[in-house]
């Protein structure tokens, strides 16, 4: 394992893209953990007589609030810290439950085929069909606003993504030699699946579970905005862009910082899921 991950940073050295994608999302990271005494204010305190106030500078900012403030007089700059807290928390929560179903379904169906294989696959074929972001409003509207209710209608957009990729990896290696082997030890049909196929099924898996947590990001952030994540006063990204929206043009640092924030940490998870595919992919590597 140590040298798996020794030669994996190796590859992902070369590729400077990716270099940079890591240095962003541990940066965010940091201040998602240290959101407290980062934080210059308490992110749902209201300071009434300081409404929209500009970033500190620029004209008719003030000194006390970096960033300004918001329509309520809330400090961005707090905002935005606590709402690393919550954006990546939705992120790593959504790959984490798609991650496991659809890595669990993906194996059953590549394994055994047969009716299961068609099952699975037709359940996954409805659900690419539509809209993403579609179905999850669809999902939320059943399910009630909020953003755990929002954690799981994007974990199950993103279940047909790891189902797709698992079940073509486990289609590939379950008829090789060492599967073979195994069966005549007479391995259990549990045990080939998950401690003999799945190991040597993981580099996909990877890449995309980097992918999938910029989604994730992203379509937890356009549920906030409209409505049905993030309910107020929690500080999330999304949320804070449906607030500003009335104040674009008067105030336009308050649609411009979450937005900001959005766009930088997806296209550095999109920057390291390239990196990873390019490091883990042997058909890539022999091109370089």
């Amino acid at each position: 394992m140590k040298l798996f991950i020794s030669e994996l940073f190796y590859e992902l050295k070369k590729n400077k893209g990716s270099m940079i994608g890591i240095v962003i999302i541990l940066f965010f990271i940091f201040v998602a953990f240290f959101a407290w005494p980062l934080a210059p204010h308490d992110p749902t305190f209201i300071y009434s007589e300081f409404l929209r106030l500009p970033p500190s500078f620029t004209p008719g900012g003030n000194a006390q609030f970096f960033f300004g403030t918001d329509d309520l007089g809330r400090d961005l700059l707090s905002r935005l810290i606590y709402g690393s807290q919550v954006s990546l928390s939705v992120g790593f929560a959504v790959v984490i439950l798609s991650l496991i179903t659809g890595t669990f379904l993906g194996v059953l169906a590549g394994y055994y085929g047969g009716s299961l294989d068609k099952i699975i696959m037709r359940i996954t074929d409805l659900i690419m069909s539509l809209p993403s972001i579609l179905f999850a409003i669809v999902i939320v509207a059943v399910l009630g606003p909020g953003i755990s209710n929002a954690i799981v209608a994007v974990s199950i957009v993103a279940v047909p993504n790891f189902v797709r990729i698992i079940r073509a990896q486990v289609m590939v290696e379950k008829n090789k030699q060492y599967v073979l082997a195994a069966r005549l030890f007479g391995a259990s049909n549990f045990r080939i699946m998950f401690k003999e196929i799945l190991p040597n099924c993981m580099a996909p898996l990877i890449v995309q579970a980097t992918l999938g947590f910029s989604d994730g990001i992203l379509n937890c952030a356009a549920l906030g905005f409209l409505g049905l994540g993030a309910q107020a006063p929690m500080s999330e990204w999304g949320t804070m862009l449906s607030d500003a929206r009335s104040y674009i043009e008067s105030s336009p640092w308050m649609v411009t910082l979450p937005g900001l924030c959005i766009l930088v940490v997806v296209l550095s998870f999109n920057l390291l899921g390239d990196g990873l595919r390019d490091a883990l992919d042997p058909r890539l590597k022999k091109q370089n």
